[in-house]
């Protein structure tokens, strides 16, 4: 095993699977899938004589299957075919199934294509299809037999979105579960699989230091912001659907805000964390109808400026209505009402077309009791923990000092600490998280429980969005989102300045 990677991702080697890809030819295998799992194969991370396994619907031959891998290669991991022992090698573990995910002919084939598989018992089923495919494969797959884990195991993966709201995500929960078991199931986050949002919970748990400022009487409040330069690009039939509440706030962003939140798990076996993570969720305060205009703030770019490049608006956009009133910045304001967190406002925010590519957590801290020195606007955002997780994974601390000199002029100063130490090598999201199914371990996925509870948590906001069509604007390429300011409101500081890229990680 490569050591610079096996340090990253550790060191637990998977058994020998046949990892079974449906939606073989489509973006998500070709973009992400594919290069994943070649890269994984190069550091040995697959198990031996692992096998790929592609469920495609239309007349594929080994051959072409094998041609078609090849290209999705060249284009987004050219390495492992440019090496023809490489390519070899990888070419070694293909295998192809063909037949309608409607008929049960293909799941039949599939049996019989995993049945002459020596050595090769387990199975992870990666379902890389549109949500309204899952029933009818778990459904297909239960009654071929290969949802039973008599000999190895049986894990099926399955990618947001999970469900359009409560009720479709309740629903899609016990669909799931009729046919395969809860501990077979592994909803894929890849925020989740990012090293810096893992490297949270680590910064949080092995450190003593934090631990007494780390709660209601020294924060202040918190914030947790994805910001995007890019459009929706191709997904508006996707898009217009959800929205950035149900894309990223529903999703990761609460996710991220449990991590932050949540209390040491006994232990880190994956209920042990997803246990504590769904106790913070349960926490989360209600928000009542009338209250939806005070803690939650919506907008859609119209035409502006990105990089220098002028844009079209959302509404501009291939795919998108004249007159959508679909959202493409969301920020909320919400509560935890626990002992620890009661009364701390935790501030979520994400929106596309924004001045450039951040995603970060700011834990703003208390200002001392007595302030005995002249604070300017700049030295009031400092005690400020940054953890910064892209574009420059890191960490950093602000904090007030003395100018050097005879007066008593205050400057703000930056404890700067990198992630990724210089040659380090770092895991892409999908290689953690297929890694961790094949080794089962389950903390970084999403129980059901947890998903329904998210839901719960932005169920009376999109209640409220639902009933208004007029939505505000904000031009591409800044921060000038209408109503965002009102949301800092008893916060001290104001939002955190996400153009603040002076410093290098």
């Amino acid at each position: 095993m490569n050591e610079k990677f096996a340090s990253v991702i550790g060191s637990k080697q998977p058994e020998a699977a046949n990892i079974v890809i449906f939606g073989a030819t489509g973006d998500l295998t070709k973009r992400k899938l594919l290069p994943a799992l070649a890269h994984m194969h190069r550091w040995n991370l697959l198990g031996p004589h692992s096998r790929i396994i592609g469920a495609v619907r239309e007349n594929f031959s080994q051959s072409k299957w094998k041609n078609y891998v090849h290209d999705a290669l060249l284009q987004f991991f050219p390495d492992a075919v440019l090496n023809p022992r490489s390519w070899m090698r990888i070419k070694d573990k293909l295998d192809v199934v063909v037949g309608d995910l409607a008929e049960p002919e293909l799941y039949q084939n599939l049996a019989r294509t995993l049945r002459e598989a020596d050595g090769r018992k387990n199975v992870l089923f990666y379902l890389a299809i549109p949500p309204s495919w899952y029933e009818t494969v778990a459904s297909n797959l239960r009654k071929a037999g290969l949802a039973d884990e008599k000999e190895g195991f049986r894990r099926i993966v399955i990618e947001k979105p999970f469900g359009m709201d409560l009720a479709s995500a309740e629903a899609l929960n016990q669909t799931l579960q009729a046919h395969f078991d809860e501990t077979q199931i592994y909803r894929i986050d890849h925020y989740l699989g990012k090293e810096a949002v893992q490297n949270l919970m680590i910064f949080r748990f092995s450190n003593s230091v934090l631990e007494p400022l780390w709660n209601r009487n020294y924060i202040d409040h918190v914030q947790i912001s994805v910001a995007e330069s890019l459009g929706i690009e191709y997904r508006a039939g996707y898009y217009e659907k959800a929205g950035a509440l149900r894309d990223m706030i529903q999703s990761h962003l609460i996710q991220v805000m449990s991590i932050v939140a949540m209390e040491p798990p006994l232990s880190m076996d994956g209920d042990d964390v997803r246990n504590e993570k769904v106790k913070v969720m349960r926490a989360i305060r209600r928000m009542r109808p009338e209250d939806v205009h005070s803690h939650a703030v919506r907008a859609q770019y119209g035409a502006g400026a990105v990089d220098g490049e002028q844009v079209p608006a959302y509404r501009e956009e291939q795919g998108v209505a004249e007159d959508s009133a679909t959202e493409t910045f969301a920020a909320v304001k919400l509560y935890i009402d626990n002992w620890r967190w009661q009364g701390v406002p935790f501030l979520l925010r994400t929106g596309k077309r924004l001045p450039q590519r951040v995603s970060e957590i700011c834990i703003r801290f208390k200002s001392p009791p007595q302030t005995l020195f002249d604070l300017d606007d700049a030295a009031m955002h400092n005690n400020e923990l940054i953890f910064r997780l892209q574009p420059d994974a890191g960490m950093r601390l602000t904090m007030t000092a003395k100018q050097p000199g005879l007066s008593m002029d205050l400057r703000g100063i930056q404890l700067d600490a990198p992630y990724a130490m210089a040659g380090s090598s770092m895991p892409e999201a999908y290689e953690t998280l297929l890694h961790d199914v094949l080794i089962g371990e389950a903390g970084l996925f999403t129980r059901a429980d947890g998903v329904e509870e998210c839901w719960r948590a932005v169920e009376p906001i999109m209640e409220a969005w639902a009933r208004e069509k007029n939505i505000n604007m904000y031009p591409a390429g800044s921060f000038d989102v209408p109503g965002m300011d009102a949301l800092m409101e008893g916060c001290e500081g104001g939002w955190r300045d996400l153009s603040d890229t002076e410093h290098a990680y």
